[in-house]
Parts: structure tokens; sequence; C-alpha cells
């Protein structure tokens, strides 16, 4: 899979330079890719911005005016997978709750966003539970929380 990753001019994005090298994502991304089946020419863009961003595309597209950490968008057309926009400043924040530096959530976020662009949801207890299991496959060895389902 084609990853593009691109970086909003933001100053919450330039103090966290470090945790978004760290994080590898678009290594993450690719290898994710090929474990899932993705074929090798289709393309993800992923947007790395801040809550701000994340805010006024959250209410744009899904009418919801509030920041979160990461937003997928599914591709309709073929060799697409989709479009990621994930705030790393939220990322950083909720990673360092659990005494981290931002990469494991990044990591954590991008592959999330992933799985909902390949058509994964967890809406219901029993889709929830299979998409947690698919992330921790994606991250072994990095701890995974269960997903609650979306209600």
């Amino acid at each position: 899979m084609r990853v593009s990753i691109r970086s909003a001019d933001s100053v919450a994005l330039a103090t966290h330079r470090g945790a978004i090298r760290r994080a590898r994502l678009g290594a993450l991304l690719r290898a994710s890719g090929d474990a899932l089946g993705v074929p090798a020419r289709a393309s993800l863009a992923v947007r790395l911005t801040d809550d701000e961003e994340l805010r006024s595309l959250n209410a744009r597209f899904l009418g919801t005016d509030a920041p979160t950490d990461v937003l997928a968008f599914p591709a309709a057309e073929a060799g697409r997978v989709g479009d990621l926009a994930i705030s790393v400043e939220r990322a950083v924040d909720q990673d360092r709750e659990s005494g981290g530096d931002g990469a494991a959530e990044l990591r954590l976020l991008a592959v999330h966003g992933l799985l909902h662009c390949l058509g994964h949801d967890h809406a219901e207890a029993s889709d929830a539970a299979s998409m947690t299991e698919a992330t921790r496959a994606l991250l072994a060895g990095q701890p995974v929380p269960d997903l609650v389902p979306a209600r």
C-alpha cells in the first residue's frame, strides 16, 4: 500500500516532531496494509494535524462540533483506501496519561483509522472485539486497550 503523510503547519505539531518520527507511521501503515491484504498500489493519505482542524473536520463531515483524535474517510474509488486525519496534539496528550511520549498513541490511532477505512467498525460489542483483535495483531508488542462499542 502506498502511504502519503502530510503535516499541517501548526505550532502543536512542531512541538511533537520527535513523537511523530518515533511512531514511523509510513512503515507501520504499509506493513499493516500488507498484513491485511491491501493491494500494493492502493493509496492511503494521512493528515497529521491538531485539535482545531480535527474539530473543524468533525463538524463539517460528521456534524459533531468537538475535537476528536482520529477521523477516517474510506474511499469509494478503486485503488484508494481512503484518508485519515489524526490530531497529534490529542494523541500526545492521551499517551501522556499512561506515561508515554505520544508515539504509541499515534500508532494506535493510525491503525484504528486504517481499519475503519477497510470497513471495520465498533458499533456493536462483537465488532469492537473483532476490531480490537485486529489492532492487537497489527501492533504486536504494544498494549492495545479493548474498544468500547460506539453507540
